[in-house]
């Protein structure tokens, strides 16, 4: 099928899609706000300006959309049936790119979370979201364990309450 719209159309309308503050970004900024927690946006002197920064549990988190990013076996990721070469080129280098900065992230000592546009949808909103929050929580806590250092001995008690005979 042809594109119904003319080459200076497509690329009107193409341009003006936002790279910020789109709605499933908004979601997951709002319900972490409501939870307590408090975030930068859009840091760029991060690698990949991760879309939501909690520096106190050392995680950025990465809204991505199913097509721009490639989610495999996502029904929202559909290629254009016009020059199909280019968009594929295209999102395969997003997705390499992705990869890259993840990995450079990780390197600086960084979590990093992915959330798909799907699973924002009002099906999957809440699962996601509370899934978000657990995962976050399990950072906290991993990112402040306390480590048992071999000079203090580990003492196990166990306490057991008999009852007797009066």
């Amino acid at each position: 099928m042809a594109d119904k719209m003319t080459k200076e159309q497509r690329h009107r309308c193409m341009s003006r899609i936002k790279g910020w503050d789109t709605k499933p970004e908004m979601l997951v900024r709002r319900y972490l706000h409501s939870r307590g927690y408090r975030y930068r946006v859009n840091m760029r002197r991060l690698p990949g300006t991760p879309d939501i920064v909690l520096r106190k549990y050392k995680t950025v988190i990465f809204i991505n959309g199913c097509f721009w990013h490639g989610h495999g076996g996502c029904r929202y990721f559909v290629l254009p049936k016009s020059n199909t070469q280019y968009w594929q080129e295209k999102i395969e280098r997003n997705k390499e790119r992705d990869i890259e900065k993840r990995i450079q992230l990780r390197l600086l000592g960084w979590h990093t979370i992915i959330v798909w546009e799907c699973e924002l949808k009002p099906k999957n909103r809440h699962t996601t979201l509370l899934a978000l929050e657990q995962t976050l929580n399990k950072i906290f806590l991993l990112n402040n364990s306390v480590e048992v250092t071999a000079g203090y001995p580990v003492v196990e008690e166990s306490i057991g309450i008999v009852a007797g005979k009066e």
